[in-house]
């Protein structure tokens, strides 16, 4: 007899009670010792569904999960510990993650626990027998007990409005990643580029903020800041290679600040890398391919540690695309462990660092390519482009210590430093510049040497109270934090002239100490479970000690009236409300409303004696709603961010200069979650109108900006369409073991980008694949990046330059291009012990 389809559902509410029951008893002589340690208790449960795509094997499967309960009967987490194939595990912990407890208590206070709950899959299960005590069974075989409460893990952070993304591995996995910035790619209105190779950071578009190295995007991995303020490159430069993609557990996206913990260069929002390896043991694996590529990776995950706890390196080397001027070589690595130092106390260690350097091939002028003078892939034949490269490290050391109550007192505190190194020598406009020290030195090249060196230290403290009830129908709690870092830095910017690298004009030559102490205080007020109003305020004083050595220059031809160098103080206080209000009518329905400010501290640099630091400040308004149905999410999101002055790229200086106040107003699509338990898929859809409200202050260096009121934002693309899907299903039975296919692509569609003086670029659609088979301790697949051959521009820009040196340069500005990669295969084969 075929069974029916009610007979393949495992019925699992007395199941799971009978076993949370056991648990009770086996651990009450214990939780006496420890202050009457109560488990958790199921409230509502849900009935896993036996895989149909299995029905015909009539398996009888045991799937043992270790479900994290957090302090608010909440499933916080589930991780396999006893697997029963690919479409069982998925098939329990969806069941599991619809589960809600009575959480677990610690005398009378709730705490987060973690424990050990089994499904037993059966083709058929006839009616259940009471079982009033003892392990819980089926008639065919018995099922494992529950065997532990233990107090461990981190509560997932409260929601701060429609905007603010949970990506997990599922999603984060689908598409192949080279690095951990295109991780980034998976939220929604984010568009991540790298037109200067692998040794300078990634370029990052947020729906209508071009954030170039990171100026407008607070980035942090495992709790530590990753922007530099002050960078000779970029305000704000953050570079992500220090993070290994196969570490990062999740990514949480925040577009908008509305988090009071949200610091500095939280513009158009933050991103925070989660490290931790769900796959636990010892794996390797090696890929590739195309352009000469090869990249290694070793990882550690303990297998009876945390996820939190492992160890991992990496090593890629490249020749690149084009006519070998984008070779690099680079690696990673980074140790993290969490200990259990007390009852509800967890201390985390983590060390990381990583170095590359690359060559880059620079700007084209698209009439030259046009013409046939240089091809689309290739750099100029100058050794003034070809001298083109970058070099960068960066190693940090981060401790961290938190102790949960389980009325919901929290107390955090954590302490990290960070060391970086960067020089890079770039040529964007050929040979237009001369020399400020000796003007008749002209014609040289505008080869442009940058080097900044960062020192930094830093740490935050935080406490929060348990939660009070202040009326009968409303609950309140209070969050108040410091965070403070310091900074060492040293920055200096030279023209060299190729290939000798002689030095023959001098720009920057500067040390800067810059110490940044922020407070914020964040509240609580819930209503019934359908209202919450979370939100604060934030405060930072930021000091800057400026020693330009190169300050007061004399050209010199002038007479020499003073000693050259020009020491500087300046300090300034930046504050700004945040909060977000969720109304939840029904299950299925969240509509929130946010309002935030935020801010992006100066560069030193341009800072005066004494002067207020012009803190470029942001006001954000957002609304949205979110429907959920079974597995899957839906949004819909509008909203206006507006900045008293934004920068843009000056290709001739190879910085970020300041222009007039901004705004961005947009609308967000989203869908997220599973069509099948053995399907994933992220959709969104990011449409921006972003436009300067008044053009730059004229300057005697630049008379005429090149911007005018009311204009479309350079670079920024109106409309960003992202898709990832993935899928990983029980293929056949390969020597009594499964083989588990999986299959993930990614499609990506910019349209044109508005470029200065009325010009734009061409749409863009990418589609990147891959595809692997997993038998046991072996995986191979293959991965490709711009499956359809693409041919096209990276990154555009307009602006003067000049690369005939035999007649004069014209002053009319040009358009220029950074050719995108063309596709790539690379083969992958994995080991797992």
């Amino acid at each position: 007899m075929n069974p029916s389809p009610s007979s393949t559902r495992l019925r699992a509410p007395r199941l799971v009670a009978a076993a949370l029951g056991l648990l009770a008893l086996s651990v009450a002589a214990r939780a006496q010792a420890q202050d009457e340690v109560v488990p958790p208790s199921v409230l509502t449960s849900s009935e896993p569904v036996y895989p149909s795509n299995q029905v015909s094997s009539g398996k009888d499967v045991l799937v043992v999960l270790a479900v994290t309960v957090d302090a608010e009967g909440h499933v916080a987490g589930a991780t396999v510990l006893e697997s029963g194939g690919v479409d069982f595990d998925r098939a329990a912990i969806d069941a599991a993650r619809l589960f809600t407890f009575n959480p677990g208590r610690r005398g009378e206070r709730a705490i987060p626990t973690k424990i050990r709950v089994p499904f037993h899959f059966v083709p058929r299960h006839p009616a259940p027998k009471p079982v009033p005590s003892g392990p819980a069974h089926s008639t065919e075989r018995p099922a494992a007990p529950v065997e532990s409460v233990q107090v461990e893990g981190v509560a997932r952070a409260p929601s701060r409005g429609a905007s603010d993304f949970r990506l997990d591995r599922e999603v984060l996995g689908a598409a192949p990643h080279r690095d951990a910035g295109e991780l980034l790619l998976t939220a929604p209105g984010v568009y991540v580029a790298r037109p200067e190779g692998d040794a300078v950071a990634q370029r990052i578009y947020l729906r209508g903020f071009d954030a170039v190295h990171g100026q407008d995007i607070e980035l942090r991995a495992a709790g530590i800041p990753l922007n530099q303020g002050s960078h000779i490159h970029g305000q704000g430069y953050a570079d992500l290679s220090i993070v290994i993609p196969e570490t990062v557990r999740s990514l949480r996206v925040m577009e908008g600040v509305y988090d009071p913990r949200q610091g500095d260069f939280a513009v158009a929002g933050s991103a925070e890398f989660d490290l931790g390896v769900e796959r636990r043991g010892l794996h390797f694996s090696a890929k590739m391919g195309s352009f000469g590529t090869q990249r290694v990776l070793a990882l550690y995950a303990p297998e009876e540690a945390p996820q939190e706890t492992f160890g991992a390196a990496t090593f890629r080397n490249t020749d690149g695309f084009g006519d070998g001027v984008r070779g690099s070589t680079s690696g990673a690595g980074v140790g993290q462990v969490r200990l259990a130092v007390g009852a509800n106390t967890v201390l985390t260690l983590h060390v990381a660092a990583s170095a590359a350097r690359g060559n880059i091939a620079g700007v084209l002028r698209r009439d030259d390519v046009s013409a046939g003078r240089v091809g689309f892939y290739d750099a100029y034949a100058f050794p003034t482009a070809r001298a083109q490269s970058a070099g960068a490290s960066r190693g940090q050391l981060g401790v961290s210590l938190e102790h949960r109550d389980g009325d919901g007192r929290r107390v955090h505190g954590s302490v990290w430093t960070s060391l970086t190194s960067f020089r890079s020598r770039t040529n964007f406009t050929g040979f237009t510049q001369r020399s400020q020290i000796e003007p008749s030195w002209v014609g040289r090249g505008d080869l442009i040497e940058q080097s900044n060196g960062d020192h930094g230290l830093g740490g935050t403290f935080s406490y929060r109270t348990a939660r009070a009830r202040v009326h009968d129908l409303v609950t309140a709690q209070l969050d108040v934090g410091t965070e403070v870092r310091t900074h060492g830095i040293e920055q200096a910017q030279n023209l060299l002239t190729a290939p000798q690298n002689a030095t023959w004009d001098q720009r920057v030559d500067a040390k800067v100490r810059s110490t940044d102490i922020g407070l914020f205080a964040d509240g609580l007020l819930a209503g019934k479970k359908w209202i919450r109003l979370r939100g604060g305020v934030r405060a930072d004083l930021l000091f800057f000690d400026v020693d330009d050595k190169l300050g007061n220059f004399q050209p010199s031809f002038a007479n020499k009236t003073h000693i050259v160098g020009f020491r500087r103080t300046a300090a300034g206080l930046v504050a700004g409300p945040r909060a977000t209000l969720e109304v939840r009518p029904v299950q299925a329905v969240t509509a929130t409303l946010s309002y935030g400010e935020g801010f992006r501290s100066p560069q030193a640099r341009q800072l005066e004696e004494g002067e207020k630091a012009p803190f470029a400040k942001v006001r954000s308004f957002e609304g949205g709603v979110a429907v959920t149905s079974g597995a899957l999410t839906a949004s819909a999101i509008a909203y206006q961010t507006n900045l008293s002055y934004d920068l843009a790229f000056d290709a001739e200086e190879g910085r970020l200069e300041r222009i007039g106040p901004t705004t961005r107003r947009g609308l967000v699509g989203t869908l997220r979650g599973k069509i099948a338990p053995w399907l994933t898929t992220s959709a969104s859809a990011t449409f921006v109108r972003a436009t300067l409200d008044s053009p730059p202050v004229p300057t005697p260096e630049d008379p005429a900006p090149a911007y005018l009121p009311n204009q479309s934002l350079p670079y920024v693309p109106p409309l960003l369409v992202r898709t990832d899907t993935s899928a990983e299903h029980r293929l056949f039975d390969l020597w009594r073991q499964d083989v588990i296919g999986r299959l993930g692509y990614a499609t990506t569609f910019l349209s044109p980008r508005p470029l200065p003086f009325g010009a734009s670029s061409a749409a863009v659609f990418l589609v990147d694949m891959q595809a692997s088979l997993r038998r046991g301790a072996l995986e191979i697949g293959a991965e490709t990046t711009n499956l359809l051959g693409a041919r096209y521009a990276e990154t555009e820009y307009a602006f003067v330059s000049s690369w005939r040196t035999g007649t004069p340069p014209s002053l009319l500005p040009a358009r220029h291009l950074t050719a995108g990669p063309p596709r790539q295969v690379l083969f992958t084969l994995g080991l797992t012990l």
